[in-house]
């Protein structure tokens, strides 16, 4: 799995917004008001200081330059042409030195120069997006030194997924464009599960993200039945 396991047509959903992808009004609103959790909650288990990381399906850049803001050296990777270049002018524009590359994570973890070499490897709101996450998953897990780790997060696969995450995200509260998410691409945790250990992982965490309608405030939980995020290392003995 290389060039294979990337959907063009979620690409291009991506590629037609590229422009806006920084700005915080814009449908990638959502992606600002959570970026805080998500590195909070990786900083947190793993401090990012001096830290070399990877960031696969990084998009705009808003996680990789916030990681780099923290002191981490990051590689971010995407297939989308034009999301990658609006990450390469925001970093001019902010002085946040982040190396972007359009190649695939199966690509990267190929090569002899990067595998085994990161401390650090997210995987953000991208699985869901792919045709195979477990090779996605199997290729973080080469990419990482022993004892580095893995974040990763997704959409739950459930009536009540549906629910939030699609009528009333896309169609009601329109916090996201319709078409973003394809319900029966969600993943369940005991399947994320399932592949982070058949990639040699070892599970630190699953910890859930949900979002009040009312108050606009997203926040991190133990209610996993939408949003959430896992946290698993490999092994030192790896």
């Amino acid at each position: 799995m290389s060039r294979t396991n990337v959907d063009q047509n979620e690409i291009a959903k991506f590629e037609a917004l590229a422009s806006r992808w920084w700005d915080p009004t814009s449908e990638f609103r959502p992606l600002h008001d959570i970026n805080p959790l998500r590195l909070n909650y990786i900083d947190e288990r793993t401090p990012l200081a001096g830290r070399r990381v990877v960031d696969v399906g990084c998009g705009g850049g808003l996680l990789s330059e916030g990681m780099a803001r923290r002191g981490a050296n990051v590689t971010g990777i995407d297939m989308g042409e034009a999301p990658l270049a609006v990450a390469r002018l925001h970093g001019l524009e902010s002085g946040v030195e982040v190396d972007y590359r359009q190649t695939t994570v199966e690509e990267l973890a190929a090569d002899p120069d990067h595998e085994g070499q990161y401390d650090i490897v997210t995987c953000l709101e991208m699985l869901e997006h792919v045709p195979e996450p477990a090779s996605v998953i199997r290729a973080c897990a080469r990419l990482l030194k022993p004892g580095g780790h893995l974040y990763v997060s997704t959409i739950n696969r459930n009536p009540k997924s549906f629910l939030f995450a699609i009528v009333g995200a896309e169609y009601m509260l329109r916090l996201l464009p319709k078409g973003t998410h394809e319900w029966k691409r969600f993943i369940r945790p005991s399947e994320m599960s399932d592949h982070l250990r058949h990639a040699g992982l070892d599970i630190h965490d699953l910890t859930g993200m949900t979002y009040n309608p009312l108050t606009k405030v997203y926040r991190l939980a133990r209610d996993v039945d939408v949003n959430y995020l896992m946290h698993a290392a490999k092994p030192v003995g790896e």
